[in-house]
């Protein structure tokens, strides 16, 4: 979180903006993930909105929330994943289920393959480049592959799926506006066929 303050140096300031990387899956994918999620909703009698189609994303690295865009953490990060070569590999996500968390906003993913995989490889290998360009603060070890379908107040039991993969020719650095529900891509880089 940023050090900036707010009301004359009183109060902490309520950061405005989330930057991480990500991978977004193709248009044919999105599409059935966004299917999946207004199904899911139907099946458990849900009552939160599902994420919109170009919200639906896996989280490499999440980088921080600030109050403003740090362009010197863009810079690093930008650096960082300028280095990472990887080929393009193949996804593929089969459960649903929800995490826990906060009593109103309890995440429901779909979720994939832990273990061994390109995409963790991939998130690895991004996150020793973030580590070597200064910014191993933000780097976590723990990771559960999965993509975020809606927030809702009732935990959703873990339930097979039809599988949806796509394959991952690119990954980005996104800066989210916090509260606004928009995620913009500041740059991504192609992974080699």
């Amino acid at each position: 979180m940023s050090d900036q303050l707010s009301l004359g140096g009183f109060a902490a300031a309520v950061p405005t903006d989330r930057l991480f990387f990500a991978v977004f899956p193709d248009a044919a994918a999105g599409e059935a993930i966004a299917r999946l999620a207004q199904d899911i909703g139907r099946q458990h009698g849900l009552r939160g909105t599902p994420l919109k189609r170009e919200r639906l994303h896996i989280t490499l690295h999440h980088l921080g929330d600030y109050v403003g865009l740090p362009a010197a953490v863009i810079e690093q990060a930008q650096r960082a994943a300028a280095q990472v070569v990887a080929t393009a590999f193949e996804v593929a996500f089969d459960r649903v289920k929800s995490f826990a968390g906060r009593a109103e906003k309890k995440p429901c993913v779909l979720l994939g393959a832990e273990g061994d995989t390109p995409l963790q490889r991939l998130r690895g290998q991004l996150g020793e480049r973030l580590i070597q360009a200064g910014l191993g603060k933000q780097v976590t070890r723990e990771f559960t592959p999965h993509v975020t379908l809606r927030y809702e107040r009732i935990l959703v039991p873990e339930q097979s799926v039809a599988p949806i993969a796509w394959t991952v020719r690119e990954f980005a650095l996104v800066h989210s506006l916090l509260g606004k529900t928009e995620h913009r891509i500041l740059q991504h880089w192609a992974l080699s066929a």
